[in-house]
């Protein structure tokens, strides 16, 4: 068998991984996968060494207070990877995690595949040099990232995004409504608060109390909110009765984020991977995100983009409204989901734009990506 060692360090990674890890094993049967995998990627037969709940902490803060256990694991990790001899390595995002972790084995030897750019273009611009001694080649999702690797001498291929081959390119909207048993004519309005538990945390309340002040407006709504981990469902339920909101209208779900966006008028989500399933499925949107002071102090220092939306950095401009920090309040957000629901013209542009992305990001990524790391096997 050949051995691959593999790191993901969230639930958009696992995703990435286990549509990966199909597509290599459609070329060769004789591969063999252990690092860190979630769920999915286990399914397609991955052995994970650690919970991949251990790599998703966010934040600069809230990585500080994980620090020590993150960094013995790391080196825990490097030195079982390295007595294996794997063929190579593919890190999939955690790019703070993953990238110390393939700088450490490219040294030992071992060819470094990172799939997913880290957002450079938002944030740290700073890091390419440190990601040329890391990487042996990138795998970027987004057609305007390979540019800032071709020009620092990096190996990059641009393969597009999986959620674009995916998702449909016209949703059926009455199909979604009929499986959540939800009237045709009734307004929906999905609140998504982010896949981590600290995510929840931060805007649950946020989204319950925006939830009440949008019903007062839109007597017929309905709100719909998915949640992935029974630990971050519990969390959302908590909050609905912390705020006495039993009697509004906001149905749980346990999963189902494709049919809770599909079925919905509009949707108020964190910002993050959740935010381009939301454009690629066509849907309006507002973008929230909240983090603690300390964090987003620091984080905002090094922002040189306008938006943190992917929709809005894909588009170029302010496609759909972004309210973050202290902008996130249930009075402005309620202000700005009413506005946007109500204005057609912009509706209509918004789902002409949503499509033009959802059509330069359909490349059949896991082929793409699987192509290229085959050649270095």
């Amino acid at each position: 068998m050949v051995k691959i060692a593999i790191v993901a360090g969230e639930a958009s990674g696992d995703l990435l991984g286990s549509h990966l890890i199909k597509a290599l094993k459609n070329h060769r049967s004789d591969l063999e996968f252990f690092g860190i995998a979630g769920p999915k990627m286990q399914a397609e037969g991955a052995k994970t060494l650690y919970p991949i709940e251990r790599l998703s902490v966010r934040g600069y803060a809230e990585v500080l207070k994980h620090l020590w256990g993150l960094l013995k694991l790391r080196r825990h990790l490097t030195k079982t990877i390295v007595s294996e001899k794997p063929a190579l390595f593919i890190g999939i995002d955690a790019p703070d995690f993953n990238f110390r972790l393939e700088k450490k084995l490219k040294a030992c030897g071992i060819p470094t595949i990172h799939y997913v750019s880290p957002s450079l273009w938002a944030w740290r611009g700073g890091r390419i040099a440190k990601i040329k001694h890391a990487v042996t080649h990138i795998l970027a999702l987004f057609p305007f990232e390979p540019k800032i690797y071709q020009d620092a001498k990096i190996p990059v291929t641009y393969v597009g995004h999986p959620l674009a081959d995916i998702l449909p390119m016209a949703p059926n909207i009455l199909a979604a409504r009929e499986t959540l048993n939800i009237e045709p004519n009734q307004t929906i309005i999905t609140l998504m608060p982010g896949s981590r538990q600290s995510e929840v945390l931060q805007h649950a309340d946020l989204l319950i109390r925006t939830a009440q002040l949008l019903k007062l407006k839109i007597p017929n709504a309905i709100f719909l909110t998915p949640l992935i981990t029974r630990e971050t469902f519990d969390l959302f339920e908590g909050a609905i009765y912390k705020n006495n909101a039993q009697l509004l209208s906001i149905q749980t779900l346990f999963g189902h984020a494709d049919l809770a966006i599909t079925a919905a008028d509009i949707v108020i989500v964190a910002s993050g991977t959740a935010t381009l399933e939301v454009a690629l499925l066509k849907k309006p949107m507002v973008i929230i995100y909240r983090m603690p002071n300390l964090s987003w102090q620091l984080l905002k220092r090094m922002h040189y983009q306008p938006y943190v939306g992917l929709p809005n950095i894909l588009a170029g401009h302010f496609v759909v409204p972004e309210l973050l920090q202290d902008d996130a309040t249930p009075e402005k957000l309620s202000v700005v989901t009413f506005n946007l629901l109500n204005d057609k013209m912009h509706l209509n542009e918004i789902k002409d734009t949503f499509k033009h992305i959802h059509q330069e990001l359909k490349q059949n990524t896991a082929e793409k990506a699987a192509k290229v790391i085959l050649a270095y096997l």
